[in-house]
């Protein structure tokens, strides 16, 4: 078996694992900053889902590109990080 393929497995399992716990933990409380988190897990996960898609070949790596980078492969890169800050941010105000 081809060594990635299995890492992407190994990363596929472990993410929708912490995917489905933080979907639960969010479904026990209703604070922002854990919706933030939950967020930021699952656009994680997706960013993960398009890698996977885009190493098999099932879609082409679109020709929009920032600086060089794919723009969806830039969102994905950004967009979590930034729903973890936002999330960390929310925690701290809270009293």
């Amino acid at each position: 078996m081809n060594p990635q393929l299995l890492l992407f497995i190994i990363k596929l399992i472990l993410g929708g694992l912490v995917s489905f716990l933080s979907i639960m933990i969010m479904s026990k409380t209703r604070e922002v900053y854990w919706m933030m988190l939950v967020i930021g897990f699952l656009t994680s996960y997706a960013a993960l889902l398009y890698d996977l898609i885009v190493e098999l070949g099932l879609f082409a790596t679109p020709k929009f590109c920032l600086l060089g980078i794919p723009v969806p492969t830039l969102i994905f890169a950004i967009v979590p990080s930034f729903f973890f800050i936002l999330a960390f941010f929310f925690r701290l105000l809270k009293k």
